[in-house]
């Protein structure tokens, strides 16, 4: 279940509601995404290799959960966020995590960062070693085709790195924010955050993000750069029979 949140604040530019950001992995997938999708007219989903997220047009189609064997076949986990279905009988639970979703305001000043670099396929072991030491979410060996990612380089290593993922219409999300433990507190996360959104903001699009509901400080410092709270949501999975 969803939580009812207070409607966000006189002139903090947070949209009192956007239909695509309840279901931003469907947004995506059947449109920015399309290219990576595989699916039918209810699930879609990104190769195994991008990403685990995965697309439902809506449960409160009675076909869906046939569409999602048709996808998925028995057996199978299956990654469901944004919602928290009745489960029809031989279907499972496998993990829910309560998760935020925050979104831009008028308080964000997005900017480019001077030490950001383009990160790239040849970038991807650098990134995957990044991402194992310090678990930001899920990181593939190709999410970096998902959207533009950029890091910050000491002595020559990858010391932080922030990119993009979902793509809702009019929405980029910012994701796989991650810096090596030995350079943290050096604001590295903040600038590249700053650095995406302007290039999301550039594109003519605005910025999202999602975290876990257990990470304060991260949620503290994203709302000190300028997002706000727009709603509670999930992050799980379940098994097919």
């Amino acid at each position: 279940m969803v939580l009812d949140l207070p409607p966000a604040a006189p002139g903090s530019g947070a949209p009192a509601h956007d239909a695509v950001l309840d279901n931003p992995a469907w947004s995506s997938l059947s449109g920015h995404h399309a290219h990576l999708a595989t699916g039918n007219d209810l699930v879609l989903r990104f190769p195994e290799d991008v990403s685990p997220f995965v697309g439902i047009r809506s449960f409160a189609v009675p076909e869906v959960w046939d569409a999602i064997l048709d996808v998925f076949g028995h057996g199978a986990e299956v990654g469901i966020s944004h919602a928290e279905p009745e489960l029809p009988a031989g279907w499972h639970e496998v993990f829910r995590i309560p998760g935020v979703q925050l979104v831009q305001t008028d308080r964000l000043h997005a900017r480019p960062d001077e030490e950001a670099v383009e990160l790239g396929a040849q970038d991807v072991p650098e990134m995957l070693d990044l991402v194992a030491r310090t678990r930001p979410g899920p990181f593939l060996s190709r999410t970096h085709l998902l959207g533009r990612y950029v890091g910050i380089r000491r002595d020559g290593r990858l010391a932080a790195m922030a990119g993009e993922r979902l793509h809702p219409a009019g929405w980029t999300e910012i994701s796989a924010v991650a810096v090596d433990p030995a350079h943290r507190r050096q604001g590295l996360a903040s600038r590249l955050v700053l650095d995406v959104a302007f290039g999301i903001q550039q594109r003519g699009d605005r910025a999202l993000l999602h975290a876990s509901a257990s990470n304060t400080g991260a949620i503290e410092a994203y709302e000190k750069l300028g997002f706000s709270l727009r709603r509670r949501v999930s992050f799980g999975a379940v098994r097919t029979p």
